[in-house]
This record gives structure tokens, C-alpha cells and sequence, in this order.
């Protein structure tokens, strides 16, 4: 009677153990499942923290005209009837789809305008591997917070700016707010897509948003600044930026939830920005940019100059190109999917294309004509940025630790870069050397760079490095955190096992499959 009724006190107790696994397997995978529901709600919120930011880049186009005629005029209130396109005669013959900038004569009220255009990328230069650096240390959800704080602050600003002086603040704050907006946004994404192809696809989808809230932006200021006056854009997107921000506080609220106690630290910027790969990636980033930061400001001059274009065709310039741009990142995406291993010749491809287009421009003799190498040239930056920012990634993966702050600070650097130096010396260059040698010289830039991309031919077959987070894992998950990440980088289509499965024990299974990630590791770092 003793060992019958020791026998069911043993597999009592092994039912109630198996009872505790399978509770704690149910639990996880719950959670599990509400990290992946969450994780599309924060990438939702950053493509409409992107889309804001760009949004209120290009939204102040129409609107700059008018003050300059106001402070010309003697410093007086602009409002709804003054010209937007610059040689318009009244506001009934202002194109609703304005000029990406406004036309440069040389004037200091040009120069004003290309300081202004250019403040925000040269904060945001200035500021991006402070934030890179901080992102790293306190996580990604806290500074996309403040960076949406800042924005808001900045389109506010711009509701009731009255003067220059106030123009510039706000251009100037908007760039300190995009340093960590887009930055943590980006890295943000990066972290919670951890495997391919879900990463490309996240950040193509961000990429998307940033194009339609740069094409989107003249149109859409430019129709309610006609019909509801100058504060009305710029009140609409700080509605939007305020409702986003309210959103991330309930999603992520900044440390609540202590998912960065177990982060290890992150690797230094000025180690990643010493990495040859990153380095060549950065550099192709800039370079494909070049063309369409230096067109923006003086196309449309030119094309009034050689093809006598009207207001409303200068202004409808750079529309048709948002679909080749989101044609490009579907494809790329779509490519990465199928051979992971050749996301640096589509880049090579993409700087091709942009290269052979930019030469092209110049030969364009009319409207029709001007649209298609400007379509290439948005299609190739897509080819680009959809193949390299993923790339980043997993460079951060297997060379270094997986913390992604300071590696898309240096991104971003790179698209600061271009946009910084454009406003203020394409014009330049039109005026002392032409239009034709400009764009060739930029065509040339990147098909000479498409090469250099081959660098990066062999980043698919490299083998993560013991990193911190390898040690974290080895130790066992330490949180719930650590848990669904662990699980995650088993793979896409595991599922867990049923609570029934289990080893004499009962416990057996369990711990396997938390040892397991660390001896898996080499293998989940491929593409796909």
C-alpha cells in the first residue's frame, strides 16, 4: 500500500508540474502573440511619425512666398491672397501643386529661403550622433516620445510664426525633433522585426510613408492654404502628431515596461562609423540622395528657363514620381524575399539607374519628357534605401550587438548629408558651372559608387560574433522580454510544443528550449 500510494503522489505531483509547464506555455505564447499585434501598432506609429516629419518638410513651400512678399512689403501679416508660386500675379493663379521650392533670382530673399530649407537637415546633422548614442542607452521608445513632443512644438510654431527669425526657429526645432523621431523610429522597427523577410517589408513600409508625405505635402498644403489660410496645414498635423504621441504612450509608455534591463549596451557610433560595411552603405545612402536633394532646388528654374514650363507643370514635377518609389520598394522587398543574398546588387542596380537618369535630365525638352528620369531616379533611390537600411541591421547583427540607435543615426547622417548641402549649393553651381554639368556630374557619382557596392557581395554568409547578447541568452531569458525574443529567433513557423510533451521530469523539454537559442544563433542570422 505504501509504494502504490507513493507512486501516485509521484504522478499527482508530475500532473500538477505538467499542469505549471503547460500554464507557463500558454502564458508565453499569449504574450507572444500580443508582442506581434503590438509590434504592427508601434510600426504604424512610425510611419505616421515619418510621415509627419515629412509632411511638414515640403508643407511650407507654398506658404514661404508670401512671407517673403509680406516682409518686403514692409512686414506686414501674410495671408491667403498673396502669390505662392513666386511669379504668380494673385491668388487666383496660384498653382495648388506648387514647386518643390520656390524659384531662386539670386536675391537675399533667396538665400534666406535656402538657409531655411537647409536648417533643419544641418540640426539634424548636428544633433543625430548625440541621439544615435542616447538611443542606445535608454531604448527606442523614450526618445521617439520626445521627438514626436519636439515636432508638435515645431508645428505649432509654424502655425503662428509671423517673421523670419520665427520660421527659422521652428525649421531648426523640427530637425532636432526628426534627429530622434527618425532615428528611434527606424532603429524601433528594426529591433522588433528581427528576422527577414519581415524587416524588409517593415522598413519598406516606412520608406513608402516617407515618400507619400514628401510628394503629399505642397498639394496638401497648398489646397488648404487656398481655401482656409497659412495656420490651418500646419494645425491639421499637429492634431495628427499629438494623437500619434498619445498612442505610443499607450502602446510602449517609456519605461513601464523595463524591456531594456536585459539590453546589452550598444556599440559606440564612432566604432560603427569606422566598419568598412556600414561605411560603404552610408556612403551609397548620401550619394543616391544627391540628385534629389540638388533637383529639388533648381529644377524648376529650369525648366521655366528651356521649356517655357507653366506653374501648374512645375508643380506637378516630382508628383507622378511617388509611384515608381513605391513600385521600387514593393519589387526590392519582394526580391529580398526570394535571394537575400543579393541585396547589394540591387542597390548597385538602383545607383545605376539613378545614375543613367540623372544625365538624362538635362536632354528633356518638355514636360512629358522631364517626368520619366525623374521617375527613375525616385525608382532607384527605392532599390536603394529598401536593400541597404535592412543591411544596416544585420551588419549591427553579426559584426557587432544588436542595438540599432547609433547605426541608423549614421543613416540618417548620410540623407542629412545630401539635403543639408542642397538648397544651399546646388544653386551655386547651376550659376557658375550650368544645369547640364551639374547633373552629369551627379549621374556620374553614382554609377562610379555602384561598384563599390560589391564590397558587400559576401555580408550574407558572415557568422554573428559572441556578443553580449549571445552571453545574455546563454544565461537563460530573464524576463518576459528576453522570453519572446528567444522564441521569436527559433523561427517564423515553429510552434510551441504541447504541454504534454515532457520528459520523465516533466520539466526536460522546457529547459532545452530555452538553452536552445544561444546554440542556434549562427543560423538565425541569415536573411531569410
Amino acid at each position: 500500500m505504501s509504494e502504490a500510494g507513493g507512486a501516485g503522489r509521484a504522478r499527482a505531483a508530475v500532473e500538477r508540474l505538467s499542469e505549471a509547464v503547460g500554464e507557463r506555455r500558454r502564458r508565453l505564447g499569449t504574450a507572444m502573440g500580443e508582442a506581434r499585434r503590438q509590434r504592427r501598432l508601434l510600426l504604424m506609429v512610425v510611419c505616421v511619425a515619418l510621415l509627419l516629419d515629412n509632411m511638414l518638410y515640403m508643407v511650407i513651400v507654398p506658404i514661404i512666398p508670401d512671407y517673403i512678399a509680406a516682409m518686403r512689403g514692409g512686414g506686414g501679416t501674410a495671408g491667403p491672397s498673396a502669390p505662392a508660386g513666386g511669379n504668380g500675379s494673385g491668388g487666383g493663379n496660384r498653382s495648388l501643386l506648387p514647386a518643390r521650392y520656390p524659384p531662386a533670382s539670386g536675391s537675399n530673399e533667396d538665400v534666406q529661403i535656402g538657409v531655411l530649407f537647409a536648417s533643419k537637415a544641418m540640426l539634424q546633422l548636428l544633433v543625430n550622433p548625440l541621439s544615435g548614442t542616447l538611443i542606445d542607452r535608454v531604448g527606442y521608445e523614450a526618445p521617439l516620445l520626445a521627438g514626436l513632443a519636439v515636432l508638435f512644438l515645431s508645428t505649432a510654431t509654424f502655425a503662428f510664426a509671423e517673421n523670419y527669425a520665427t520660421l527659422f526657429a521652428a525649421r531648426s526645432l523640427q530637425g532636432l525633433g526628426s534627429a530622434f523621431a527618425d532615428t528611434a523610429g527606424i532603429a524601433l522597427i528594426a529591433d522588433r522585426y528581427a528576422e527577414e523577410p519581415a524587416r524588409s517589408r517593415a522598413l519598406g513600409t516606412a520608406l513608402a510613408c516617407i515618400s507619400f508625405g514628401s510628394l503629399a505635402a505642397p498639394p496638401f498644403g497648398g489646397v488648404l492654404y487656398e481655401f482656409a489660410g497659412k495656420r490651418v496645414p500646419f494645425l491639421v498635423l499637429a492634431c495628427v502628431c499629438l494623437l500619434d504621441g498619445l498612442l505610443l504612450l499607450v502602446l510602449a509608455p517609456p519605461g513601464g515596461t523595463g524591456a531594456r534591463a536585459n539590453m546589452p549596451v550598444g556599440t559606440p557610433i564612432h566604432r560603427l562609423m569606422i566598419d568598412p560595411y556600414i561605411a560603404v552603405v552610408a556612403g551609397a545612402l548620401a550619394t543616391c540622395n544627391i540628385p534629389l536633394a540638388f533637383l529639388e532646388p533648381t529644377i524648376a528654374n529650369w525648366m521655366k528657363d528651356s521649356m517655357g514650363a507653366s506653374e501648374w507643370e512645375v508643380g506637378l514635377t516630382w508628383l507622378p514620381a511617388f509611384f515608381p518609389h513605391v513600385l521600387g520598394v514593393y519589387v526590392t522587398v519582394q526580391l529580398a524575399a526570394a535571394y537575400p543574398h543579393l541585396q547589394w546588387f540591387y542597390g548597385a542596380l538602383g545607383m545605376a539607374i539613378i545614375g543613367a537618369s540623372s544625365c538624362l535630365v538635362p536632354a528633356c525638352r518638355n514636360f512629358g519628357q522631364v517626368i520619366i528620369p525623374l521617375c527613375g531616379i525616385c525608382f532607384g533611390i527605392a532599390l536603394v534605401d529598401t536593400a541597404l537600411l535592412p543591411t544596416l541591421a544585420f551588419l549591427v547583427d553579426v559584426r557587432h550587438v544588436s542595438v540599432y540607435g547609433s547605426v541608423y543615426a549614421i543613416a540618417d547622417i548620410s540623407y542629412c548629408v545630401a539635403y543639408a548641402l542642397g538648397p544651399i549649393v546646388a544653386g551655386q553651381i547651376v550659376h557658375t558651372m550650368g544645369f547640364a554639368q551639374l547633373n552629369l556630374g551627379m549621374g556620374l557619382a553614382n554609377v562610379l559608387y555602384a561598384p563599390v557596392l560589391l564590397v558587400l557581395k559576401n555580408v550574407c554568409q558572415m557568422k554573428p560574433s559572441h556578443s553580449e547578447r549571445n552571453i545574455l541568452l546563454e544565461e537563460g531569458p530573464k524576463g518576459l522580454y528576453d522570453t519572446i525574443k528567444m522564441e521569436e529567433r527559433k523561427g517564423m513557423g515553429k510552434s510551441l510544443q504541447p504541454a504534454g510533451e515532457m520528459d520523465e521530469n516533466g520539466m526536460g523539454s522546457y529547459h532545452r528550449d530555452l538553452k536552445g537559442v544561444s546554440e542556434e544563433d549562427s543560423s538565425d542570422y541569415e536573411y531569410s
